[in-house]
């Protein structure tokens, strides 16, 4: 009874016309599900280096006014308070940083004896320069500094006016200095290590480089980095630079159709002091074809395509991919000689020569075969199939090479943020697999380069 009703569908469907009409059942999709891969993380490494010059510009910026403030004359019969005149210079001195602070200095003090009253005060003014010598590290981004008073140098010497005359008090002052010479030091270590946080800079430039790119728009590809973890080396000073290797551990995606959201969180990015780094980066890269951006690329590689045997004739206008168990389903919806909707299915591979995904096994599905065999078998024929086979195809040929073209300016002196530099090279792409889930065709490449991280001139 099936098998009578059947006929009589098909010779209703195909007797009354010269152009035969296709209806094949649609091989439903695999449950939909959200876009879900086994991703690859990448590792850049990225060597980072603050020129002093910067350090010396941070500094200047917190350390102004006055500097230094003890009003309490009760432990040492002094006071004194010294303000910043000038910008601090640092420059480097066997592999430590010199700075040369220019001051006022007010000071009381109290002399004489306590013995019947015989005492007196006395208030100076005194303008010079404070020179310090400090070790300085630079750990988990932090710069620090362990300081010491080298010299003080007076721009004048100081005086106090004693029965009309000024008496010179360096020998009084100088001493006095010296008492309180660790605290001022401590003063300027505290001023680098409150500035000098190098990391917050850090997770800006991750988060700028983090935005999604657009690599491509007739492709309409876009390219977003997920950082998750960063490393980094102790700091060694040298030739007026505080250097570092920095080690990003990240996910990269390239992804087709609409811009991606951003998948940057800063509190979620962990850091990690380490005492080496591989000096290699590797990146791997997840190009992420949505079957709707597939099916409307692959329709193009049929426009103004023929597949002919004989007389007969037909043409795909338009192609949708999805799929199912494993594999995808390439439904071609046809004119000509046969109207209507067949379904081939197959397994998605990559040819690394033409950088193409291609599908292996392409075959009609059972349901498609069996209309064919009756009302068009012509299309069953090996030539035919391969015809169509050629066409099947998705190049991801110009979709590499114009990533690559875009992304070069990102490695060109890229300044993310004012003061921040990134400079590097990529090599060219290597395929590694292609993987399918119910929304997409995700193909992983790999790349190799060289970045690195230089800071100069931040505000």
């Amino acid at each position: 009874m099936k098998k009578t009703l059947y006929l009589l569908m098909l010779s209703f469907l195909f007797g009354c016309s010269t152009s035969k009409k296709i209806e094949a059942l649609k091989p439903e999709p695999s449950l939909n599900a959200p876009v879900v891969y086994n991703t690859t993380t990448s590792f850049i490494n990225m060597p980072m280096e603050v020129t002093l010059k910067e350090v010396e510009h941070q500094l200047n910026k917190s350390l102004n006014g006055l500097i230094y403030d003890d009003s309490n004359m009760d432990d040492d019969k002094s006071e004194m308070k010294i303000w910043k005149t000038a910008s601090i210079k640092l420059v480097e001195k066997n592999g430590k940083i010199q700075s040369v602070l220019p001051l006022k200095i007010w000071a009381k003090f109290k002399y004489g004896t306590e013995f019947m009253g015989l005492n007196d005060t006395r208030e100076i003014e005194a303008n010079g320069t404070i020179t310090l010598l400090s070790n300085v590290s630079l750990s988990n981004f932090k710069m620090t500094a362990n300081s010491v008073i080298e010299d003080f140098e007076w721009s004048e010497s100081p005086t106090i006016l004693v029965a009309g005359k000024k008496v010179p008090i360096t020998y009084i002052l100088t001493p006095t200095l010296s008492i309180f010479k660790d605290k001022i030091a401590k003063k300027i270590d505290d001023a680098i290590d409150k500035t000098c946080d190098f990391k917050p800079y850090v997770l800006d430039v991750l988060e700028t480089v983090s935005a999604p790119i657009e690599t491509s728009k007739a492709y309409e590809t876009w390219f977003k980095m997920v950082p998750i973890e960063v490393y980094n080396t102790d700091a060694i000073f040298k030739n007026g630079k505080v250097s570092l290797d920095l080690g990003l551990k990240c996910n990269m995606q390239t992804l087709v159709g609409q811009m991606p959201k951003s998948g940057f969180n800063r509190e979620s990015i962990a850091f990690k002091p380490v005492s080496k780094m591989p000096n290699k980066t590797t990146a791997t890269i997840a190009a992420v074809s949505t079957y709707e951006s597939a099916s409307r690329i692959m329709t193009k590689n049929f426009q103004g395509k023929e597949f002919a045997n004989g007389s007969r004739k037909i043409t795909v206008n338009k192609v949708d991919l999805w799929h199912k168990d494993g594999k995808m389903i390439i439904a071609l919806d046809m004119s000509g000689t046969v109207d209507g909707t067949i379904y081939l299915s197959g397994i998605p591979n990559y040819n690394p020569i033409t950088k193409e995904i291609y599908f292996e096994n392409l075959d009609y599905v059972l349901n498609s075969k069996g209309l064919l065999t009756k009302t068009a078998n012509w299309l069953l024929q090996g030539m035919i199939l391969k015809k169509i086979q050629e066409s099947c195809r998705y190049s991801i040929k110009e979709n590499l090479e114009e990533a690559k073209k875009n992304m070069l300016p990102y490695l060109n002196n890229f300044s993310p943020m004012k003061g921040v530099f990134v400079n590097g090279t990529l090599d060219d792409f290597e395929f590694e697999k292609v993987e399918l889930n119910n929304q997409a065709i995700i193909a992983f490449i790999k790349a190799s380069g060289k970045m690195n991280l230089s800071i100069d001139g931040m505000e």
